[in-house]
């Protein structure tokens, strides 16, 4: 049996937060939560928090809100967490292989198709568009490519008709 306890999360939007809630519930560690920083939103341009922080916040989890994961510091203060694995889910910044190398078991993508279709940000309103009957996730192991690592598993689910 595989010996894991800290997992640190990555997502933005209210697609991820399931993950997050299920893992918060699990026996797992979650010591950490990345998101994507703040930004203006509606017509005033205030400054508006991802979904994510706002559940990680709510349960009273740690939240770093990087520009970008290129730099050191970022690096080492995401490595100084310890983590076993990550878990990303709509982060919205591609990985480099310094952040990919951190974790002792590596790093899972949970993506809303199947791969290898529809790779990239919108997969979802891309499966409707083409007129697909069906889509699903994917959980993959991550590499340097985008969305382009070793399927682990693999869910479908019908588009119905009146899907938008």
């Amino acid at each position: 049996m595989i010996e894991m306890t800290r997992i640190v999360f990555m997502g933005t939007p209210e697609f991820s937060i399931p993950t997050l809630s299920g893992l918060v519930q699990s026996e797992y560690e979650v010591a950490a939560v990345y998101t994507q920083p703040d930004r203006p939103a509606g017509r005033s341009r205030g400054m508006a928090f991802p979904p994510v922080k706002a559940f990680a916040q709510n349960v009273s989890l740690p939240v770093f809100q990087p520009q970008s994961l290129r730099n050191k510091y970022e690096v080492q203060q995401l490595a100084n967490h310890s983590p076993d694995l990550l878990v990303v889910v709509a982060y919205g910044l591609i990985l480099p292989s310094d952040v990919l190398k951190i974790p002792k078991f590596g790093c899972l993508n949970i993506h809303p198709s199947l791969l290898p279709g529809y790779r990239g940000p919108s997969p979802v309103a891309s499966a409707i568009l083409a007129g697909d009957e069906e889509t699903g996730v994917t959980i993959m192991l991550m590499n340097e490519g985008i969305d382009s690592g070793p399927i682990l598993a693999q869910q479908s689910v019908t588009i119905d008709p009146q899907d938008t």
